[in-house]
């Protein structure tokens, strides 16, 4: 690691260790206006040394032989783009805002699910934190990536069928209002709510934007536009039913101008439509992607010396 990438990962962790005291999201006071950041230590922190772990990888993969190796200006700007999204989405008001709004909740989760997960699988980061780490702790790291159980886990998990069903079975689950209602009261399960999104989110993306495979290609067209369908379902079930399925915002909704049951159905409105433009973006992208190189292997066929 450089001596500049060494003075940064010691910066990110003297602040980690000033967030300490900062971690907790303070309550809203009768009347107040003003919705705070919120600074959980841990996930500053992680945002921070990803960053950084991030900068010097790429550093050494561009000065490398004097070329960008592996990895482009456009990846190294969705990777930005994503941890900006993470910090939007957990760390900006609208993390305590979605303690207060349903619509806001659902806010953070999709910036998490359709606009930070993507954009961090086209940054590879995996490939360039390995980069980033002293010289020494690559080998380590790479016996840790071949380790028989892990790498297991890790084909099962980004296999294009397997990211799907466990993306869809997390998000159907978390909106049961049982669950849901039990991660707005502990903090622990809030957690476990944001990370099985986003972790489900990073998997299911990676068929589609991770991978060359143009057999995979084809089967996560599949599962985009079937994903795009169950979510889009979902929303409509939020927006259209006549029943409030999260009492715990009844109390909270009103304070910020918004009937709890509108506040629901703005919420499966931002997960039907906006969230859903989403797959399908990915979805036509990939299409044509994949007819332009069906053009380009038939224009690289046709026989020498015939002009059309």
């Amino acid at each position: 690691m450089t001596r500049g990438a060494a003075h940064a990962v010691a910066a990110a962790a003297m602040a980690c260790t000033a967030l300490q005291a900062r971690a907790h999201v303070p309550d809203l006071p009768p009347g107040s206006t003003g919705v705070p950041w919120t600074f959980e230590s841990w996930v500053v922190c992680l945002l921070l040394l990803g960053t950084v772990l991030y900068a010097a990888g790429l550093r050494k993969l561009w000065h490398r032989a004097g070329a960008r190796r592996g990895v482009s200006g456009w990846q190294a700007a969705a990777f930005a783009g994503g941890q900006m999204a993470l910090v939007v989405s957990l760390v900006s008001p609208v993390d305590a805002l979605g303690t207060l709004l349903f619509s806001a909740h659902m806010v953070q989760h999709e910036i998490l699910m359709v606009v930070a997960a993507p954009l961090l699988v086209i940054g590879r980061p995996l490939a360039v934190w390995t980069w980033g780490l002293p010289a020494r702790w690559r080998p380590a790291a790479g016996r840790a990536a071949r380790w028989a159980p892990a790498a297991a886990a890790w084909q099962l998990l980004k296999h294009p069928a397997v990211a799907w069903a466990l993306h869809g079975v997390v998000l159907w689950a978390w909106h049961m209002p049982a669950l849901f209602e039990a991660a707005l009261a502990s903090t622990g399960m809030h957690t476990l709510q944001h990370t099985s999104f986003f972790a489900s989110a990073l998997f299911f993306w990676w068929a589609p934007l991770g991978s060359a495979s143009r057999p995979g290609q084809g089967a996560s067209m599949f599962y985009l536009f079937t994903t795009m369908v169950h979510t889009a379902a979902l929303g409509a079930l939020l927006t259209l039913s006549p029943a409030l399925w999260y009492p715990a915002y009844a109390a909270t909704s009103p304070a910020l101008g918004l009937d709890p049951l509108e506040d629901q159905q703005l919420g499966g409105l931002i997960m039907w439509v906006p969230a859903g433009l989403a797959y399908l973006v990915v979805g036509l992208a990939l299409a044509a992607r994949w007819l332009r190189a069906d053009t380009d292997e038939r224009s690289a066929g046709a026989a020498p010396g015939v002009r059309p």
